[in-house]
């Protein structure tokens, strides 16, 4: 039994080898619904076990119906990077090596020549990027009249990364009468309605704890930077003195990546990285490397901020800071994984400080500011908005312009040139006095604040 439910007894032995002998939230709230041919669309943090979650009910079905004769994949995973496809793969091929169900994998990085070979051999199960997939489509090398079931894993990241037309393509190409999971960690990502509503065949919808909501086991913090050579001179600091198995540090740009290996191999041994420029052979070099404690210092862009699967990511460096509230959670994501600790610190320089309010915004929680003191720099963060009373309290007059000034000098002339004539006339007679300021309903002129700015993405 797992989760009140009688799973065939190869699946049961494949989560006792795992160690796993109790659901988590999306686990328990997605199976039942999943077995019971539902449409499911789910909302949940990464590291929550969304992979099990619909791993499990897909392979407990497919054993338990008998395939067409000939019949092509009979399931399909999507998700938007490599690292991800190939965890997922892993975990698949742990249960199908218990039974009769085989899994393929296709991503970029691999010959079309050995996955069309995997094609052909119609495994029940792939798993796959986007991107190749279609190809695969294109070049009639993948099948999909036969499909039962169609997974979307984070398919707000797909939408981000522009799989949408290669996402519609896939669906147009799949059975019309399959069951369709949809996975990701927000529901407030403006593509995932649009896709759900196109997709999916009146879902339930689960949700179990959202971004929003505080990383229970993840410390964050920030500390302001003057510019990148201080963000250096932090970086080195913190990987010489914070406690830790294995630490990833997050960059925008892969030549950041580069300059970075280059400055920390200097201080440091144990130094890998990770892009999008290397190939396929390169990232499962270094991800082997960090697996088995070769390298124990991850350099990378946001590739590896998802499907990063290597255990004692203990430590989280932003140094640069992620350019979306997303892309900051998975980040961080990456430690304080099942139950364990894990601190996250954002290196913050002037330019970046609106990013960060609005990430604090998004996720309705402050990040703990800290100060190293032998690396104290001289940004403080943003200057506050000071009114005077002065300025506050009564408006200036406008300058003069040049016919006013023309008009006054000639008043004055006429004045002085006629000044016996109003001794003749007699005193001018009198105005009564103004006694009132024009000003706003509370007294004072209004003062325009500037809103603080936000990033684009």
């Amino acid at each position: 039994m797992f989760a009140n439910i009688e799973f065939n007894a190869r699946l049961l032995t494949g989560l006792e080898q795992l160690n796993i002998s109790t659901p988590t939230e999306v686990q328990e709230l997605m199976l039942p619904l999943a077995l019971a041919g539902k449409d499911v669309q789910v909302c949940a943090e990464t590291g929550s076990g969304k992979t099990l979650a619909y791993l499990l009910p897909v392979m407990e079905l497919l054993l338990n119906r008998a395939a067409a004769p000939n019949a092509a994949t009979r399931a399909l995973v999507m998700v938007p990077t490599r690292e991800l496809a190939r965890q997922v793969f892993k975990t698949a091929q742990q249960f199908a090596d218990l039974t009769h169900l085989n899994v393929g994998l296709l991503t970029g990085g691999d010959e079309f020549k050995y996955q069309a070979a995997v094609l052909r051999k119609n495994p029940e199960i792939i798993i796959s990027t986007p991107g190749r997939l279609v190809d695969h489509i294109k070049r009639g090398s993948a099948e999909l009249k036969d499909l039962e079931f169609l997974i979307l894993d984070e398919a707000d990241r797909m939408l981000d990364m522009g799989f949408a037309e290669d996402m519609n393509l896939v669906v147009s190409h799949a059975n019309k009468e399959r069951q369709t999971f949809m996975l990701s960690a927000t529901l407030r990502h403006e593509g995932i309605g649009r896709i759900a509503r196109a997709m999916l065949r009146e879902p339930e919808v689960i949700t179990t704890h959202t971004v929003q909501d505080q990383h229970e086991y993840i410390r964050q913090q920030r500390i302001l930077a003057d510019d990148n050579a201080h963000k250096d001179r932090l970086l080195v600091w913190l990987l010489a003195n914070e406690t830790y198995d294995k630490a990833i540090i997050f960059v925008n740009k892969r030549i950041e990546v580069q300059r970075l290996n280059e400055f920390l191999r200097r201080h440091r041994n144990g130094i890998a990285m990770l892009h999008g420029d290397m190939t396929q052979d390169e990232r499962n070099y270094v991800m082997q490397s960090l697996r088995e404690g070769k390298r124990n210092i991850l350099i990378a862009t946001d590739v590896a901020a998802r499907g990063l699967d290597v255990e004692g990511m203990d430590l989280v460096i932003n140094y640069d800071l992620a350019r979306k509230g997303d892309e900051y959670v998975h980040r961080i994501g990456r430690t304080g994984r099942a139950g364990k600790t894990g601190l996250a610190i954002s290196l913050i320089a002037a330019h970046e400080w609106n990013l960060k309010a609005s990430i604090e915004r998004y996720l309705q929680q402050l990040m703990e500011s800290r100060e190293i003191p032998e690396l104290k720099g001289n940004y403080r963060g943003p200057k506050k908005l000071k009114a005077s009373g002065k300025a506050a309290g009564a408006k200036k007059k406008p300058k003069a312009g040049k016919k006013a000034a023309a008009a006054k000098a000639s008043g004055a002339r006429a004045g002085s040139k006629n000044s016996s004539e109003k001794k003749k006339l007699g005193p001018r007679p009198s105005r009564p006095k103004n006694t009132g300021t024009l000003m706003d309903s509370e007294g004072f002129a209004p003062i325009k604040r500037k809103k603080p700015g936000a990033d684009s993405n």
